[in-house]
């Protein structure tokens, strides 16, 4: 099961805004919160009282919840590797470790006698294989990628899919930051780029980067990074279908009452033989052996990537089957065109493996 979550920072906001944002959250079916010691300020007990309160308040809203920290934050609120009471006595449920402190003890952490969960670093290359066999418990590892405020810094896509496989592989629980582009929103620290993990997300609708994390297989919980997000990002989010791939399409204005439940009214699978040229989904066909699909008449010499097409009455065999161009092909009269899927999307179709299902978000 996937969760979604929200990141907040209490020490650079209030407490009311914060319920307000987590309140909203929940409504939209958002069950995890990340937050951030590395950046707390004050003494000891002063920042042990904020996150008491942070914890409970977060907790009323069944929220699970995650803070940064690292070997300077442990010393600081006089904790250990070997004694976490006072993030038990806080009521944190994850402690994400941004930064280490050796083999002995990050094992031993993963043994605390709270059951309270560690989250490594995603984002580096970590052999947790290796810390298991030395006796960390498995049960009590989650992982996290980073997010990047700065521009340009962000994880390359190949690298993320690498470091996200060797983790997901091994069994491993794995979460990922997108980032919402609602103005002034803030991070631990001034930001004003946003928060991913990706770079190349950054400047992506929020509901595209969830997408496209979600087509992957590979990333479970799927955190907004900055604070706040709008509701219409939150919205848009909880929208998403987590067990598909799906794609914004834009429709043709002439598209058919027929063309328009062939897009819409069926599950779509691509095929096990799958072709270069197109996905395709077969299974509309059997029910169009007596619908007329008539051939519209369209000018294009060709059919570009990310045009939807079906199967018209020219090829009558055929007729009803929905395709996806992957790259360009001929115009010869056999197919209407009945949307285009935008650019920006194009992402996903590398994504959309044979036999996977995938579908449409129709834009008028």
């Amino acid at each position: 099961m996937h969760k979604l979550g929200i990141s907040v920072y209490p020490q650079h906001s209030t407490p009311e805004k914060d319920e307000a944002y987590i309140a909203l959250a929940a409504k939209y079916g958002f069950s995890r919160i990340f937050t951030c010691l590395l950046s707390g300020k004050g003494e000891k007990e002063e920042i042990i009282k904020t996150f008491s309160d942070f914890m409970n308040m977060a907790h009323k809203y069944n929220m699970e919840v995650a803070v940064d920290t690292n070997p300077e934050i442990f010393a600081k609120l006089g904790a250990t590797p070997f004694d976490l009471k006072v993030f038990a006595d806080m009521g944190v449920d994850i402690i994400r470790l941004d930064g280490h402190f050796g083999a002995t003890e990050d094992i031993a952490i993963t043994r605390n006698p709270y059951n309270i969960l560690i989250e490594f670093n995603a984002s580096q290359n970590l052999d947790l294989e290796l810390m298991i066999e030395r006796g960390a418990n498995r049960s009590g590892i989650v992982t996290c990628h980073n997010f990047y405020p700065q521009r340009f810094t962000g994880l390359g896509w190949e690298r993320f899919l690498y470091f996200t496989e060797k983790y997901k592989k091994s069994g491993f629980r794995t979460a990922a930051f997108v980032s919402s582009h609602n103005k002034d929103t803030f991070g631990p620290w001034p930001v004003s780029a946003g928060l991913p993990t990706c770079e190349m997300h950054r400047d992506l609708p929020i509901d595209l980067q969830v997408r496209h994390l979600i087509a992957t297989e590979m990333i479970d919980d799927i955190i907004i990074g900055n604070c706040f997000a709008t509701e219409e990002e939150l919205k848009a989010i909880a929208a998403v279908s987590l067990s598909q791939i799906t794609m914004r399409v834009d429709l043709v204005p002439d598209i058919t009452a027929e063309e328009k439940k062939i897009l819409t009214g069926y599950r779509h699978f691509t095929r096990g033989d799958a072709s270069d040229y197109m996905l395709r989904s077969s299974m509309p066909r059997l029910d169009c052996r007596e619908t007329s699909f008539p051939h519209r008449a369209d000018s294009r010499p060709c059919f570009k990537r990310g045009d939807v097409l079906v199967v018209n009455d020219n090829l009558k065999h055929y007729r009803g089957e929905l395709e996806v161009v992957l790259q360009d092909m001929p115009n010869d009269g056999e197919r209407n065109l009945i949307g285009v899927i935008p650019k920006e999307e194009h992402i996903l179709l590398d994504l959309i493996r044979p036999e996977y299902e995938f579908g449409f978000i129709c834009s008028e």
